[in-house]
C-alpha cells in the first residue's frame, strides 16, 4: 500500500540549504534508481513522518513532484539523535507490479513457558514481495513454546506473495532455561573473581 505524498523539486544544496529546509518543516530527499538520473526533492515534513510511521520499515511513497508520478521505496531514513526529527529520506524507484527485495522485522507475540528464556536470532528476514504489497512485518507466535524449541526461518509463515530469500536453515529464535538465582549469583560471583574485585569478609563483632 503507497502513502501519498505531494513533494516540491529542490533547486538549492548545502548544509545552509538543508538547514532552511527542514526550519521549514520541510525534508530533503533523493530518488534513484532503473539506471535514472537522481531526482532531488523537498518532502512535507509532517504528511511524510505520518507515512512512513505507517508503512513501516519499507514505505512506499506514491509521489506527485509538480505533476510528474513517481514510487519510491523508502531505504534510509536519517533521523537526527537528539531533537529526533527527519533530516533525510533516501529511497529507490519501484514500478507497479515489480518484485523487489527488502529487509521485513520479526514481530514476536504470545508467552512463552515460565521458566523459559526466548532469544531473538534475526530481527529481520530478507524477501521478495510485490512492491505494493510489502508486508510490514512477520508475525512469529510464541505462545506456549517450550524449552528447547526452535524456529528457523524456514518455519515461518510469510504473507501471500512473499518468498522467502533468507537461508531456510537459519535460527530466527529460539528457546532455552532461564537461569535461577543461584545460577546468576554464581555467575557474579565468577566475573567479580575475573575482575579482581573481593568481597571484604564479615567480622565477627560479637561480644565474648
Amino acid at each position: 500500500m503507497s502513502e501519498k505524498i505531494t513533494a516540491e523539486k529542490r533547486t538549492e544544496f548545502g548544509k545552509g540549504a538543508a538547514r532552511r529546509i527542514r526550519r521549514a518543516d520541510k525534508i530533503p530527499a533523493v530518488l534513484y534508481g532503473h539506471g535514472t538520473e537522481p531526482v532531488h526533492m523537498i518532502l512535507p515534513g509532517h504528511a511524510t513522518m505520518l507515512a512512513l510511521k505507517h508503512g513501516g520499515a519499507n514505505a512506499i511513497l506514491d509521489i506527485d513532484l509538480e505533476g510528474e508520478a513517481h514510487l519510491g521505496l523508502t531505504k534510509q531514513v536519517q533521523i537526527d539523535p537528539i531533537k529526533r526529527h527527519i533530516e533525510h529520506v533516501d529511497m529507490v524507484v519501484v514500478k507497479r507490479g515489480e518484485k523487489v527485495s527488502v529487509e521485513v522485522p520479526v514481530h514476536v507475540t504470545g508467552e512463552i513457558v515460565r521458566d523459559g528464556l526466548l532469544t531473538t536470532e534475526l530481527q529481520t528476514i530478507e524477501v521478495e514481495a510485490d512492491a505494493m504489497s510489502i508486508p510490514e512485518w512477520i508475525e512469529i507466535d510464541v505462545e506456549g513454546f517450550e524449552v528447547g524449541k526452535q524456529l528457523h526461518a524456514s518455519d515461518l509463515a510469510l504473507p501471500a506473495g512473499s518468498t522467502l530469500l533468507t537461508d531456510g536453515d537459519a535460527l530466527v529464535l529460539h528457546v532455552s532455561q532461564a537461569p535461577t538465582a543461584d545460577d546468576v549469583d554464581a555467575e557474579m560471583t565468577e566475573a567479580e573473581a575475573e575482575a579482581g574485585i573481593e568481597k571484604d569478609e564479615a567480622e565477627d563483632t560479637e561480644e565474648a
